[in-house]
This record gives structure tokens, sequence and C-alpha cells, in this order.
């Protein structure tokens, strides 16, 4: 097992949740003797590990608050309390248990194998230390058979779907949305066809806006696509359907889009959105943006206004005002992103922007511009610190999955081949907690026995 590193320092100013404890008690007995882990005990008990945890180890758990587990959706702890969720529920509570007994002074980034199987990732930093999408909140709380370390959130293995075979799946699929998503949804449905099934999979790209009223005022699709998270007024316009639906959020990838310049463009590389703004709209020169930039014409290459980036960037720097970025100077648009790839690489004045994607493969050609001191990476965007950043996702509703099953193996197929066809469209995968919580989503929603 590989060893964590050190962070006693800050790990020392967090109040123990669990005042003084008896070192001969056991995990299981220090736990069920605080309230803040009443769930966390319960789920043990429910799992069978009990007595596991009461053996003489050693072991190192992570121990999720109450709280951490109230913030998983209501339906997901039902499923994992109930009969045909009990091995997922196994999986996860033996993902938070360590061998041995690992000590924060012990603490280092990298990952550690868990009981489960699937190895933890941990990274240690100025705001303490993290485990997965967690953070540890109180550390060192030994017992006489380990030591526990508490976190704020529930953190999540590889959860597994049953197998989908594109072959037996029958019936039409009629999905709406955002032209965000259209791209990822319209992939995958053109995968899962190629895989062999021969219904229709309807992609309509309408805005987050429209397809949320189809999906919740007029009850007429399947899937709703999404660039944003559905609003309480959606909800409720759901809720009033005869049947009433119930949304259940998938999250299927996300949006970084990259502002670039020219490799050769050795004078921008940070602004501010008012400055991003301003140079995709009314100045001509960049020296209009900042008197030190050059006195030359800024050449634009933007997506066309058909494209789902082009809604997102104009939702996101002009309040969803399309008509200063349409006016503005030495613009070329275009379907075809390698079409602008080439116009920026072209000129040491020109600008663009595009899928990350596109961006990532042209290594020292293009250079991604930073906003606001953020650059597009991986990190910012999952975060969300980068401005051009959001979650993408698909909503469905349980009571489609049963009078529906083509839907749910058709979700159930998008979710297994999210990243990778994320990534052929230019955008990032989710996190693998988000993933992942997207997967119980959908076990949770199934029909029994599907």
């Amino acid at each position: 097992m590989k060893r964590f590193v050190l962070l006693v320092a800050v790990l020392l100013l967090v109040v123990p949740v669990f005042g003084t404890v008896a070192q001969d008690q056991t995990i299981v007995e220090v736990a069920a003797g605080n309230a803040d882990f009443s769930t966390l005990v319960q789920l043990v008990e429910t799992a069978g590990l009990v007595d596991t945890l009461k053996g003489a180890g050693p072991f190192t758990v992570f121990a999720p608050t109450n709280d951490a587990f109230a913030a998983l959706p209501a339906p997901v702890v039902e499923y994992l309390t109930s009969e045909a969720g009990k091995d997922t529920l196994t999986r996860i509570l033996t993902y938070h248990v360590v061998p041995g007994k690992v000590m924060s002074a012990d603490v280092a980034s990298g990952e550690v194998a868990s009981v489960e199987g699937n190895p933890i990732s941990i990274t240690v930093g100025d705001a303490g230390v993290q485990v997965e999408n967690a953070n540890v909140v109180t550390a060192d709380v030994e017992a006489s058979n380990g030591v526990i370390h508490v976190i704020d959130a529930v953190i999540l293995p590889d959860i597994e779907l049953p197998a989908v075979d594109p072959l037996s799946v029958e019936g039409d699929i009629v999905t709406a949305g955002s032209s965000t998503v259209f791209p990822l949804t319209e992939a995958v449905a053109a995968r899962f066809g190629d895989e062999g099934y021969t219904g229709t999979v309807t992609v309509d790209s309408i805005g987050t806006g429209a397809g949320f009223e189809r999906f919740c005022v007029n009850g007429e699709t399947d899937i709703s696509n999404a660039s944003r998270a559905i609003r309480q007024e959606e909800v409720d316009a759901c809720a009033a359907l005869n049947p009433p639906r119930t949304p259940i959020e998938f999250r299927v990838g996300t949006d970084g889009l990259a502002v670039v310049v020219s490799g050769e463009n050795d004078f921008v590389q940070d602004v501010t959105t008012d400055e991003l703004r301003a140079i995709f709209s009314t100045v001509q020169n960049w020296s209009d943006v900042r008197p030190e930039w050059p006195n030359e014409p800024i050449q634009r290459f933007i997506p066309g206004t058909d494209s789902g980036t082009f809604d997102y960037f104009v939702e996101e720097i002009f309040d969803e005002d399309e008509a200063p970025i349409l006016a503005s100077s030495n613009l070329q648009l275009s379907e075809d992103d390698n079409v602008l790839v080439q116009g920026v690489e072209s000129s040491p004045y020109a600008v663009g922007f595009f899928g990350y994607a596109y961006y990532q493969a042209e290594g020292d050609r293009l250079r991604a511009v930073a906003i606001e001191g953020v650059t597009p990476n991986a990190e910012s965007v999952e975060s969300g610190d980068y401005a051009l950043a959001r979650p993408l996702f698909i909503y469905s509703d349980a009571g489609i999955l049963a009078a529906k099953p083509q839907v749910g193996a058709f979700i159930n197929f998008y979710l297994t081949h999210a990243d990778e066809e994320a990534a052929n469209v230019g955008y990032f995968p989710s996190s693998a907690f988000a993933l992942n919580l997207a997967k119980l989503n959908l076990l949770a929603a199934l029909p029994a026995g599907m």
C-alpha cells in the first residue's frame, strides 16, 4: 500500500467532532457513539459489515457525516438500502476503507488501494487533504482496530451498469433541448445505431429552456438535454403533468471553450471578461483593447450561429445578445472547427474560440488565453474556476423508464460511453464522482429486474 505524507499543521486546526474517545472501542463502536454518524452506522449494518469493521484490522476509515449522505439524492439512498442495491452499497462502504492504520503524519498525495479494490486518490494541498471529491475535516480519531478520518462527502468507486445490447433494444426515443449538448447526444445516438439499434433517436436542438418546456410542460420528450441544472419552476411544471414527472439528473460531460490565439502571438496572455467582450464585438484594433498591444486589426474566427458553441459563448459573454458579436469587423464564421483552427493559426493578430479538444490537438501552433487569470484545463474546467466552463446534463423520469425500456437502455449506453464521446466532440468528461453518481441515479430509477 502506498503511504500518505503529512498535513498535521492543517489537520490540527480542525475541531474534532468526536470529543474524547476510548481507544479500547472498535471503529464501529466509536462511530456508533457519535450522532453525526448514525447514517453511516445504519448503512454498515444494512450491508452486513459490522463484524468486519469490528475485526482486528487495523483499518483506516474515511467516514462521511450524516450531512454527506444527505447530499446524495434520496432515491439513491433508498436504492442502496434495498435488496437490489446491497452489493453496490457494500462496494461503496468498503471503498471508504483502507487496510492498515494510516495517521495524518503519513498522508501524501497519490493513490492508495481501498478494501473495495479501486484506488482512492489523495491530494495534499494548502487548504488541507482531499480524498477524491471529499475534504478531510477531522483527522486521527483512533480506535482499538484502526483510525477514522472524517470527510464531508461520500466518495464513490466505479459504478457498474448492466450491459446493454443495442441489437435487442426496440422502440423510438425522443430527445430535445440544449444546442450545446446536441452534438454529444447526437454522437451517442449515432454510436447506438452503429452498434445495432434499429429504432430512431430524435435529437432536436432547441435550447435548454425550450427543451424543458417540451419535457415538463408538454410532456412530449423522453429526455431533455440541458447545459444548466433544471430550475425549480421547471421541476414544478413537471410535477403538474398527468401523470406527473420527477426529473432525474444525469451529468454527461463538461463544456470548456478555449479562447485561442496563434502561437506567433506574443502579446495576449490574459484577458478580463470585459476585454473579451470588447475583443469579440465593437473594437477594431488590438490597441483599442490595451494601448500597449499592436495597432493591428483583430481578425475573428468563431463558430457559426447554428453551433451550440456560439450559443454558449453568447450566453456567457453577451448575456444572450448576439448582435454585438455578429456586428464585429473582420469576422469569419464556420461550422467546421478545423476551418477556425486554421484561420487563427494563419495570423498573429487572429483570435477565436472553440472546444478545448481542438486547441489541444494543435500543440504549439495555438495558445489558449487565460480569462481572469485562469487557463482552461481539466481541473479548472471541472471546478468551474474557468469562466467558460459548465456542466452538461440530460434529464429523464422513472415513469418514462418504466413505460419505455428503450429510454433506460439508451441512457445506460450514454453513461457508459459519455467520457469517450465527450472527448470526441470536443468537450471534457465529467468528474469520476459526477459520472458515478449519474450511474447511481439510473440504477435507482430503473424498474426492478432491468
